[in-house]
């Protein structure tokens, strides 16, 4: 006979209670809507609960890590929370990845066990061509994991679960450099939900539009499991698609929604945007950037209010976010820090904290800030100073203590011994009533160091030309930010989360420096 270990729980801050503590009270709302197939809380956690017992039976626990291949789903969500109810570290890989990155993410994770959906199944299977020692691999849902949990072949611990425990493990997007395994504990993952629930609460009464991929943090810590603790409904997305979105919000009467200002900017230009039934949503949260002026404006007049947030994997992710009273007064800021966080603005030269006014790194401290980098003390030791992350973000914080996003620190190019924060350039660059869009990067310069060059992408049926858009920048900023060349492109390549691609863009822009007639008199 069998004994399956206790899933009960000896810390406080656990997760996985969530979903059984709220079914225990409201068995019949609605927490999950997949493309129209709805599960109630006392689903969800009887599934969840199962497999929480098999995984256990099985043989993984705390310690033991779960690797998914998925796209947004139910049976996506049961895993997440049998992860939790059992103490085994849920860590979700991006299905956007080439099969040789999936293997590489694989190889480096070393989980006990992946789960994959229907859709990924060719792409995990030639993922794990190019792993060595590959983990057993089932299918996620009913007909899989929740059937039968494969032997574990190392032994998790036969402990309750505690707070200190992964939770979750989240790649990087890796644009700039290879991903790095962010391990966020449940004590990490409840205080960044209760900072959430501080700022800007959920109630049993929301209707959640989760359309961001839950290979990120934010499909995740920004609102759907702050939504399934307070007992809302989550409407599932597997992928985004404007025109069905706007639907959504219409038809589901969506009450809150998270996106990145790429979403938002594509949502405000579909052809059903005017007609589109806003009533309802009384809560869009911004991440991943600052959202521009005019799409911000847009939603305004359809009587929506962007909230501004800014956050990072490593922090939860949320960090600051803009209050519609502050937003009135400062419409390009990132604003002030959530509950539980704490920030200070620090001189990159001299790691000293500045008082007041000024701008310097921004560094964060707080129990959601993560427990380190999977597998990786030294980036784990580079990543902090003492208690602080360092967010590795160059901002400005003013008198009144709002924060507003100069750049990355790494971003930033020095010429002729001037810091030069690209997203400024950019911003004036799309000031140009032709362009749509632009990054700039630095490269190499003989006299200077380094000088900009700026990809842009033109206003649809026009055709602007380089000199003309130089001259627009040069009107408007100083000579050494101007950039040094121009380039046309369709689209600027972009992470998983629609950030700018820069690492991407560095080597093409070197050859067009290199072949640019180069502008020395600033």
């Amino acid at each position: 006979m069998t004994t399956v270990p206790s899933l009960e729980t000896a810390g406080a801050h656990t997760v996985g209670r969530w979903v059984t503590d709220r079914a225990a009270q409201s068995p019949h709302a609605i927490a999950i809507d997949d493309r129209g197939v709805t599960v109630d809380y006392a689903t969800l956690a009887g599934r969840a609960s199962a497999l929480a017992a098999a995984i256990r039976a099985a043989g993984y626990g705390p310690g033991s890590r779960i690797a998914t291949i998925s796209g947004n789903s139910a049976d996506h969500v049961v895993a997440f929370f049998g992860c939790a109810l059992a103490g085994v570290a849920f860590m979700p890989l991006s299905w956007r990845l080439t099969p040789g990155e999936a293997g590489d993410l694989i190889r480096r994770s070393d989980p006990d066990l992946l789960l994959v959906d229907d859709e990924h199944v060719v792409l995990a299977g030639e993922a794990l061509r190019t792993v060595d020692d590959t983990p057993a691999t089932v299918l996620l849902g009913a007909g899989g994991v929740e059937t039968q949990v494969p032997r574990a072949s190392r032994p998790g611990a036969d402990r309750s679960v505690g707070d200190d425990d992964p939770l979750l493990v989240i790649f990087t997007s890796g644009s700039e450099a290879a991903p790095k395994g962010v391990v966020l504990t449940h004590a990490n993952c409840f205080w960044n939900n209760m900072a959430l629930a501080g700022a800007l609460p959920l109630t049993s009464a929301d209707v959640v539009l989760a359309m961001l991929p839950q290979f990120h943090v934010a499909a995740w810590n920004c609102q759907p499991l702050l939504a399934w603790w307070v007992g809302a409904t989550v409407v599932l997305e597997r992928a985004f698609q404007p025109a069905r979105a706007l639907q959504l919000l219409a038809q589901r009467k969506v009450t809150a929604m998270m996106g990145v200002p790429t979403q938002y900017a594509l949502l405000a230009a579909d052809p059903g945007w005017e007609e589109a039934d806003l009533d309802a949503l009384t809560l869009a949260l911004v991440g991943g950037a600052t959202v521009p002026g005019d799409v911000r404006r847009r939603w305004a007049a359809r009587g929506v209010a962007l909230t501004q947030g800014y956050g990072l994997t490593e922090a939860g992710p949320n960090v600051l976010y803009l209050s519609e009273a502050d937003a009135r007064e400062h419409p390009d800021a990132v604003g002030r820090p959530y509950p539980h966080v704490d920030v200070c603005v620090v001189d990159p030269e001299t790691g000293l904290e500045l008082d007041g006014a000024g701008i310097g790194e921004l560094w964060v401290r707080g129990p959601s800030v993560f427990a380190g980098y999977l597998f990786d003390d030294a980036a784990t030791a580079r990543a902090r100073a003492g208690q602080w992350l360092r967010t590795g973000d160059l901002v400005h914080r003013d008198v009144s203590g709002i924060h507003t996003i100069v750049d990355r620190l790494k971003d930033i190019f020095i010429s002729g011994g001037e810091n030069v924060a690209p997203a400024e350039v950019e911003r004036a660059l799309v000031g140009h009533p032709l362009i749509a869009a632009a990054a700039v990067v630095g490269v190499p310069d003989p006299v200077w160091g380094e000088r900009g060059v700026a990809f842009c992408v033109a206003v649809r049926g026009t055709t602007p030309s380089a000199d003309e858009v130089i001259a627009h920048a040069r009107a408007r900023l100083a000579g050494f930010k101007v950039p040094v060349a121009v380039a046309f492109v369709d689209a600027l390549p972009t992470s998983a989360i629609d950030k700018i691609a820069r690492a991407r863009l560095r080597d093409r822009a070197a050859r067009l420096a290199e072949g640019a007639s180069l502008d020395h008199t600033r």
